[in-house]
């Protein structure tokens, strides 16, 4: 089982639909979950620091994806973010 709130016969539909796919059809799927997942995260920043700007706020992106200390050295100007969790 891949999941734990879905029933055995619904997951093997699942896995069939995903097979009968073309790999472009594949790819659209990860490519609109993952847009959908930075959305999110944006809008978690966002509601997190309202008064933040939208450079700020990719910033914060940024330290959540990279991290922090990866994020400083792309982004020189994150190491304004004083406030971020170790």
């Amino acid at each position: 089982m891949l999941s734990l709130d879905t029933s055995a016969a619904i997951e093997q539909r699942q896995v069939e639909a995903w097979r009968r796919m073309s790999p472009a059809e594949k790819l659209q799927l990860v490519s609109a979950a993952t847009q959908a997942v930075i959305d999110l995260s944006l809008t978690g920043i966002r509601r997190r620091h309202p008064a933040a700007s939208d450079r700020e706020c990719f910033l914060r992106f940024a330290c959540i994806v990279l991290g922090r200390d990866v994020a400083r050295i792309v982004y020189p100007d994150a190491a304004q973010l004083t406030d971020l969790v170790s």
